[in-house]
């Protein structure tokens, strides 16, 4: 049975640079600074408001690349094949399989390159672990960090 850590949080804006690079993010604040879950690049899940569940590619951790180790950890999840509005919503996100550690790259087009080869590999998983499986989510508060049994 497949474990999950999931998050609730509102959308927020972020400084645009993964619109920038071509990737989108939905950024969520949270509230573990010290790392109980682990730095990285996920596939999983986002569940809207109206209960849609898409797929995505999710980055927690600080962006070394731009803010090196000083960086907010956040989380941001790039929704695969989507391209609406997500600001102020509430998601849920399930993180779902743990595919790289973050990673400082030393220009923007090796991190767009991993940035494609990430949503690859989540676009992968996502289709092999489809959205009714998932576990419920329970109640936690925003930002907040839940590990979940599938």
């Amino acid at each position: 049975m497949p474990e999950y850590f999931v998050v609730r949080g509102t959308v927020e804006p972020g400084d645009q640079r993964g619109r920038e690079l071509g990737f989108p993010t939905a950024n969520i604040a949270l509230r573990d600074q010290d790392g109980s879950l682990g730095d990285g690049v996920w596939a999983g899940w986002i569940g809207r408001p109206d209960g849609t569940r898409l797929p995505a590619a999710i980055s927690v951790g600080r962006r070394p690349t731009y803010y090196g180790a000083d960086g907010y950890r956040l989380l941001e999840a790039h929704v695969l094949d989507f391209s609406g509005d997500l600001y102020g919503e509430t998601l849920v996100v399930w993180l779902g399989s743990h595919l790289r550690a973050q990673e400082k790259y030393n220009s923007a087009e090796d991190l767009i390159t991993a940035l494609k080869n990430d949503i690859a590999a989540a676009g992968q998983w996502t289709s092999e672990h489809p959205a009714a499986s998932l576990p419920e989510p329970g109640e936690s508060g925003l930002g907040e960090v839940r590990r979940v049994a599938g």
